[in-house]
C-alpha cells in the first residue's frame, strides 16, 4: 500500500515511489504499449522487489501478464492489488479484463460493475461493461452503460459507435443514427460511423452524405480502414439513388483495398473443404444421438436470409435467438491447442468419447443462452464447414442451411463489409468459388444425414410463408406457434447487419443484381457449377 503522501504535481497513483522509480514505471508502461513485454516485465519485477505493496506496480504487472497470456498470474497479482485498494476502479477494470480472458465472463461483469460503482465518472469501466454486455446480447443494459461512457468522454468515439450499434440491434434506429452522427461531428471520416449508418438499411443516407463521402474519399490523410468503410457506405448510397455503375465502382474500390489487407486464395480453401468433407465421413457413431438437441445451427452464405430464419425461430417461446456465436470454433480451437495439432490432424483419430466431451463443452459454453428458454440458435454462417463433425459432436442438433438465389446472395456479400468472416467476399470470382464449396459440402450432409440438415430457401419463404415456417418448425422438433408467423414483432436484440430488415414484414423487392448487367458477369460465370 502507498505510504508516502503525494508530492505536489505527482500523480497520486504514483505516490510512494521515488523519481527514478516513477520513471521506471513509465518506461514499463511504454514497453507494454509497444508490445515489448520482456522489457516491461524486467522493469516491473525490479520495481516490485523495491515496492512490493505498491498498487500501481502490481496493477501494471497484471496488465503485462494479461498481454502475455498468463491469465492466472494476471488475476492473482491483480487480486493482490485489490486487497490493498478494494475500491480502486482501475484495478477492478483490469481484473475484469483478465477474468474475461479466462472465460469467466460472469466474474468479469461483476468486477466491471464494481469499478463503475467505485468510480462513477471513470468512462473506461462503463465502456468495457457496455461492450461486453453487448457481445452477450444484453443490448438494453449495454446501451445504458455505453451512453454513460459517451457522456463522460465525448471524445471516446467507440462508446458512441457501440451505443449506436446496440440501439440498432434493439430496433431503435433514430437514436442509433443520432449517436453515429455525433461521432461524425467529431471525426467526419469515422468509418465505423458511416458503416453503421449505411447498415440501417431502412433509412437511406442523405444527399449531403453522398457529397461528404465522395469528398472524404479523395483525402490523403484518411486511414485505410476508414476509407474502406466509407467506400461501402458510398456504394450503398449510390445504389439507393439508382446510380448503379457508380455504386459498383465505389464497392469494387473498397473491396480491392480490403483484399489487400486480407488476401484470399480460393484453390487452397477448396482443397481444405474437400479434406474436411472426407474426414467427416470417417467419424465414429455418437454415444448419445440426442446430445445437442437444444441447439439449432443456421449456416450458409452470408446475406442469404439466415437472420430472417433466426428471427422466425426466436419468435417461438422455446427458442432463444443467440445470433452469431464463436463457441463452436472456440471449442475446436481449444482441442487443437490441447493436442498441439490442427483440426484435420486429429479429426479422424478422435474417439466417440472425445466427440461427446467436445459436444458437452460446447453446451457448457453456451448454457447462458438457455437460461430462459430450453433451446437456442447459433447463426454463425461459416459453421457449414463443420456440419460433418457436428454429426459426431452434437448429433441431436438441427442444421438449417439458409439458401437464397446465389447471384443475389453473392452480390449482397460483395456489397457488405465483413469484419469477422474470411474475405472471400472481396472478389466476385472468389464469391462464386466459395459458394460452390459450401454447396458441395452441405449437399453431402443433406443427402447422407437428412434428419440433421434442412435446406431452407429464402424464395420459398416469400412464396408461402406459413407453409415454410410450419415445415421449419417440424424439422426443428418444435410445436407450431402462431408467433412465428409474426416474427417481425419479436422483441429481441438482432446483432447482424440485417437488424432493420427483419423487423419488417416480408418484402419481395430485395433483388438488386439485375440492375448491374454485365458488371456481374464474373460472378455469373463463377456460379455456373454452383447449382
Amino acid at each position: 500500500m502507498n505510504t508516502a503522501p503525494p508530492r505536489p504535481g505527482v500523480d497520486p497513483r504514483l505516490s510512494g515511489l521515488s523519481v527514478s522509480q516513477r520513471e521506471q514505471l513509465h518506461a514499463a508502461a511504454r514497453a507494454i504499449r509497444d508490445g515489448q513485454l520482456d522489457v516491461a516485465e524486467r522493469l516491473l519485477d525490479a520495481l516490485q522487489r523495491l515496492a512490493p505493496r505498491h498498487v500501481e506496480v502490481l496493477r501494471m504487472q497484471g496488465i503485462a501478464a494479461t498481454r502475455r497470456g498468463r491469465i492466472e498470474d494476471a488475476i492473482a497479482v491483480l487480486r493482490k492489488a485489490l486487497a490493498l485498494a478494494p475500491h480502486d476502479a482501475l484495478v477492478l477494470n483490469d481484473l475484469a479484463t483478465a477474468q474475461a480472458n479466462s472465460g469467466d465472463i460472469a466474474a468479469a461483469l461483476h468486477s466491471w460493475r464494481q469499478a463503475c460503482v467505485a468510480a462513477p465518472d471513470y468512462p473506461m469501466a462503463w465502456f468495457n461493461l457496455g461492450r461486453n454486455l453487448q457481445q452477450l446480447g444484453d443490448s438494453e443494459e449495454a446501451v445504458s452503460a455505453l451512453q454513460r461512457a459517451a457522456g463522460l468522454a465525448p471524445e471516446l468515439l467507440p462508446a458512441n459507435i457501440l451505443a449506436a450499434d446496440a440501439l440498432v440491434h434493439l430496433g431503435r434506429f433514430d437514436e442509433a443514427a443520432a449517436h453515429y452522427r455525433a461521432a461524425l461531428a467529431r471525426h467526419p471520416a469515422c468509418g465505423d460511423a458511416w458503416r453503421g449508418l449505411a447498415n440501417i438499411k431502412t433509412q437511406p443516407l442523405r444527399d449531403e452524405d453522398v457529397t461528404t463521402l465522395s469528398t472524404l474519399e479523395q483525402r490523403a490523410d484518411v486511414a485505410d480502414s476508414d476509407r474502406i468503410a466509407m467506400g461501402f457506405a458510398l456504394g450503398k448510397a449510390l445504389e439507393d439513388r439508382g446510380r448503379y455503375e457508380d455504386a459498383f465502382a465505389a464497392l469494387a474500390a473498397a473491396n480491392a483495398r480490403m483484399r489487400q489487407l486480407a488476401p484470399w486464395h480460393a484453390p487452397t480453401f477448396s482443397t481444405h473443404v474437400a479434406r474436411v468433407i472426407e474426414a467427416g465421413r470417417q467419424l465414429p457413431a455418437p454415444l448419445d444421438a440426442t446430445l445437442g438437441h437444444e441447439v439449432i445451427f443456421i449456416v450458409g452464405l452470408p446475406r442469404s436470409g439466415s437472420t430472417l430464419f433466426e428471427q422466425v425461430l426466436a419468435a417461438h417461446p422455446e427458442v432463444e435467438g443467440a445470433s452469431e456465436l464463436d463457441d463452436l470454433e472456440a471449442v475446436i480451437a481449444e482441442e487443437s491447442h490441447r493436442r498441439q495439432q490442427p483440426l484435420l490432424a486429429w479429426m479422424t483419430t478422435a474417439t466417440a468419447n472425445d466427440w461427446q466431451r467436445l459436444g458437452q463443452r460446447y453446451l457448457e459454453r453456451t448454457a447462458r443462452w438457455r437460461m430462459q428458454r430450453a433451446r437456442h440458435t447459433d447463426k454463425m454462417p461459416e459453421n457449414w464447414l463443420y456440419a460433418g463433425l457436428l454429426g459426431a459432436m452434437l448429433p441431436g442438433a438441427r442444421i438449417v442451411d439458409a439458401r437464397r438465389d446465389a447471384l443475389e446472395a453473392g452480390w449482397s456479400c460483395f456489397k457488405q463489409q465483413f469484419y469477422r468472416l474470411p474475405h472471400f467476399a472481396c472478389d466476385l470470382t472468389d464469391i462464386g468459388a466459395y459458394t460452390r464449396d459450401y454447396q458441395r459440402a452441405m449437399a453431402t450432409w443433406q443427402v447422407e444425414q437428412p434428419q440433421r440438415v434442412r435446406i431452407q430457401r429464402y424464395e420459398a419463404l416469400l412464396d408461402d410463408p406459413e407453409r415454410e415456417i410450419r415445415a421449419l418448425l417440424v424439422f426443428c422438433d418444435l410445436p407450431f406457434d402462431a408467433a412465428c408467423l409474426d416474427y417481425h414483432r419479436a422483441m429481441r436484440s438482432v446483432r447482424t447487419p440485417s437488424a432493420s430488415q427483419v423487423r419488417q414484414p416480408l418484402r419481395r423487392d430485395t433483388a438488386r443484381a439485375a440492375h448491374y448487367g454485365a458488371l456481374l458477369d464474373p460472378l455469373r460465370r463463377a456460379l455456373v457449377d454452383a447449382g
